[in-house]
């Protein structure tokens, strides 16, 4: 059995100064408090749940892979990813499901699952084999996962038709990409002809105004009208704009919409497009970085219950794909190693509490997605641990980044903690 001793564990919302038990199991066997007199070794939290990761394998290794970003995972205290589908081949179908989970198996650090892509052509074989109580391969996905708005990958889908098939064919998670094509190809021609260069690209500034808060609205509108009339359980990920927010979270309020929850990104909560004119395309990703007021009504809604689950949406690219601006440059960023720390940073400028930060980044993932065991510190819970230094500070630089493209949107900023180590299944494999 390992111990873990003299550490402020987070246990019910609280913290209590004691040792942690590892059984030989990888579960917890025991916590021990203690009187809690000097200096303790550590801030000990549940391992983050990142339920939206792109780790780029099978297809696009020249830009990630299994192994290197699951060590990033790991060096930054999270302990479950769940992989979209957007890969070469995209995963849509049982063959290339079963390929990805081979290759997890083999080379994954840290606990994981996978999204199943949806589009026009696989709905009917997809609800069978994944959709139902029943299904026989109901385990082997997390949920679903539509692109309303074209992304990285290719698997638009925005048949409304066979959207409300999904919708009324599952209880599974549905999550969605939310932007509408037909506004940001507007978008797109508008900014063209006023802004155009030779190249056929426009500046990066306008990223936000062609994939604006129109393009979103209207189609997170769609998908939640769709999830109140079906009882499906609709996940918004990546939330962008205060005008998404506020409508979600005036459901709520009126007690509808139990089943709509929503997801925003550690990006999203730390730049603006005030950033652009500094970072350019290494802050570029779909949805867009838009408005101040959008950074700062996510970032407050962080301590009203208004913001479910925090999830990265790491999606490494060279730097080379980053070239150009807003049309040629790739969408995407890398993140996932500084997630947590990004949001202790927020805990320390008050934007909520400690308890709060791990209920969006650990309890409510593993809820969603049904992850029963983890999630939480308690006797019986998996072993999925972060151990945070608070007495050492954490700059970001090229020598700190494990991702295999080797940047950071965070290069250059010192964050206040440190992740010392991290424990999955009871085992520690990282420690800095």
């Amino acid at each position: 059995m390992e111990r873990i001793e003299n550490v402020d564990i987070l246990v019910g919302g609280q913290l209590k100064r004691g040792t942690l038990v590892v059984g030989e199991d990888g579960m917890i066997a025991d916590i021990i408090e203690t009187a809690g007199e000097g200096p303790s070794n550590g801030l000990l939290l549940p391992g983050c749940v990142d339920g939206h990761v792109h780790f780029r394998e099978p297809g696009l290794t020249q830009k990630a892979d299994i192994a290197t970003e699951s060590l990033a995972a790991a060096a930054g205290g999270v302990t479950t990813v769940l992989d979209m589908p957007n890969v070469n081949p995209v995963t849509t179908t049982p063959e290339a499901l079963a390929q990805k989970h081979a290759l997890y198996k083999e080379k994954c650090l840290v606990n994981y699952g996978l999204w199943y892509g949806i589009t026009a052509h696989n709905i009917e074989q997809a609800l069978a084999d994944y959709g139902q109580p029943d299904s026989p391969h109901r385990d082997e996905i997390c949920g679903f996962k539509v692109f309303l708005g074209s992304s990285t990958g290719g698997m638009l889908m925005n048949d409304q038709e066979k959207l409300r098939q999904l919708f009324q064919g599952t209880q599974r998670v549905i999550g969605i990409h939310s932007e509408s094509e037909d506004i940001i190809r507007k978008n797109r021609e508008k900014y063209l002809a006023l802004y155009g260069t030779p190249e056929g690209d426009v500046p990066v500034e306008f990223h936000p105004k062609i994939r604006d808060v129109e393009a979103c609205m209207s189609t997170t509108k769609l998908a939640v009208e769709l999830a109140l009339e079906t009882g499906a359980h609709l996940h918004v990920c990546h939330l962008t704009t205060q005008e998404e927010l506020d409508y979600v979270a005036g459901l709520h309020a009126a007690g509808k919409g139990e089943n709509i929850t929503t997801e925003v990104t550690p990006a999203h909560l730390t730049f603006s497009q005030e950033d652009y004119k500094k970072l350019g395309t290494r802050i570029k990703c779909n949805p867009a970085i838009k408005r101040v007021q959008d950074r700062d009504a996510l970032r407050q809604a962080l301590s009203t219950g208004k913001i479910f689950s925090v999830g990265t949406d790491h999606a490494p690219h060279l730097l080379s794909d980053k070239q150009g601006g807003a049309l040629k440059a790739a969408s995407g960023m890398p993140s996932i190693q500084f997630s947590l720390l990004s949001m202790l940073k927020l805990v320390d400028e008050g934007y909520m509490t400690l308890p709060q930060m791990v209920e969006m980044m650990s309890t409510h993932p593993a809820q969603l997605f049904g992850y029963d065991d983890r999630g939480v510190i308690a006797v019986g819970k998996r072993a999925d641990l972060v151990l945070i230094d608070p007495t050492r500070t954490t700059t970001v630089n090229k020598e700190t980044i494990k991702s295999k493209c080797g940047w950071s949107p965070f290069e250059g900023m010192t964050f206040n903690h440190r992740v010392a180590a991290t424990w999955v299944n009871g085992r520690k494999i990282y420690e800095a």
